[in-house]
């Protein structure tokens, strides 16, 4: 299995990519925020990879993060979703939209993608609804990450400790920094996280 490629941007075209790694080129199909993501021809580049298998195709799938690509599991586990419907969801939405729209049951967002009408969006929203909130956002590892007694560890500590689970107490307080700004102050970020967390 292949998890992972590292090298030079050898070509691309409008969804696939090729990866040169050692002299080798390996075909990568990808969504379109992967393409952007990846820059330019001879740029040295990583992707994460998902090698799909069926009876006639051999498929290398590439993701710009790791979340990406655990989005696409989830999106091809759902029935009458292959690997083209899922990367053009991947292409309309950023992993944070999709599972704000999931969490959410925005099945309009999801309808946003090519070739996804509003009856799949909505299987999609419903399957991966209770699975939305166990996958980290990018707004939710950057808190993970801040250091210990930062403003946004410490709003996610007050809102577990009103009885908040983690992984809503962290999506709370991430949304409330993105309206907030960087800057914001605990009691502010504690007051706009609890009304995100309650809505």
């Amino acid at each position: 299995m292949i998890a992972r490629l590292s090298g030079l941007l050898d070509d691309f075209g409008p969804d696939w990519a090729v990866i040169d790694v050692n002299g080798v080129g390996y075909l990568v199909h990808c969504s379109a925020r992967t393409l952007d993501a990846l820059g330019t021809r001879g740029d040295r580049v990583t992707v994460h990879t998902e090698l799909q298998v069926s009876e006639n195709d051999m498929r290398l799938i590439g993701f710009a993060s790791a979340g990406e690509r655990e989005w696409f599991r989830l999106l091809t586990g759902v029935q009458g979703v292959g690997s083209k419907m899922a990367l053009a969801v991947l292409s309309a939405l950023t992993v944070d939209e999709l599972q704000r729209a999931c969490a959410g049951g925005d099945a309009a967002m999801v309808a946003r993608a090519q070739g996804v009408g509003p009856k799949l969006a909505g299987r999609i929203v419903n399957e991966l609804k209770d699975k939305a909130g166990g996958l980290p956002s990018a707004a939710g590892a950057a808190i993970a990450a801040a250091p210990a007694g930062s403003a946004s560890q410490d709003a996610v500590s007050a809102l577990q400790n009103l009885g908040f689970k983690p992984n809503i107490a962290t999506q709370a307080v991430a949304r409330a920094i993105e309206e907030l700004g960087d800057g914001a102050g605990l009691n502010d970020l504690v007051r706009v996280a609890l009304k995100r967390a309650a809505g």
